[in-house]
């Protein structure tokens, strides 16, 4: 039956349904709020439901009613921040949608590492994972949103798959140890690229993602002041290895 024909004493209590359903989901989000602020400030180790409850002026038993446990709400808060990541990476690769992949891709790794620069502490609880709650394994909460990220720079370097200009490596090449490594991540990602397109996938971005790390994470200070540069002179050689192919 249509909402609009429903006795009224249903409409109202479908109605308070959905403001609980509404403050609910609001009050959520505030934890996951007190629960990054915490992460910014003072590192992962600050994330628990005690020190969020008393940010709020809540008891902790009161906050279970949100979240179960600390995995709960540190697989919750680091979905989270895949998300805000992927939606960032998306819109950059978006804006560059009239340019050729080896631009969305550049477009796309500049994105990757403005937020990481701009969120460290985010970027450090996501990708090195200092507490082992954080973990995106098949089967864990936050591994989708993990994936949504993941998805964007697979669909960019298929799109040089697609376009014929991934080199590939002569048959019987790859280190046999490569192969069933790259069979399992072909069955994990559902892509159609041999597995020789899959290695230069990998090679691509294992040094993107490098790249970003270390200057995050300090290993490039003590020789420069400004890692832009190197970045960008990656980044090139990166789509370089991208386009290499006939």
């Amino acid at each position: 039956m249509s909402s609009e024909f429903a006795p009224a004493s249903t409409r109202r209590a479908q109605q308070r349904e959905e403001a609980r359903e509404r403050q609910r989901a609001e009050t959520k989000s505030e934890i996951l709020g007190h629960a990054r602020q915490l992460l910014v400030a003072e590192g992962p180790a600050a994330v628990s439901l005690r020190a969020i409850a008393r940010e709020m002026g809540m008891t902790a038993p009161g906050l279970y009613r949100y979240y179960a446990d600390h995995r709960e709400l540190v697989q919750a808060l680091t979905a989270s921040l895949y998300e805000e990541l992927a939606a960032a990476l998306e819109h950059a690769r978006d804006r560059a949608a009239e340019q050729s992949p080896g631009g969305r891709f550049t477009a796309t790794a500049r994105a990757l590492r403005a937020w990481a620069l701009s969120h460290r502490p985010e970027f450090t609880l996501v990708f090195s994972k200092p507490i082992p709650d954080a973990d995106c394994a098949p089967g864990d909460p936050c591994h989708t949103a993990s994936w949504r990220f993941g998805g964007v720079f697979v669909g960019l370097m298929m799109e040089f798959w697609r376009a014929g200009t991934v080199p590939l490596p002569e048959p019987g090449a790859l280190d046999p140890d490569w192969l069933p490594q790259l069979e399992e991540l072909r069955e994990h990602i559902g892509s159609e690229p041999p597995l020789e397109a899959l290695y230069v996938f990998v090679l691509a971005w294992s040094r993107l993602y490098g790249m970003v790390s270390m200057e995050v994470f300090g290993h490039l200070d003590f020789a420069l002041t400004d890692p832009g540069p190197l970045f960008e002179h990656n980044l090139r050689d990166i789509v370089g290895l991208l386009e290499a192919g006939p």
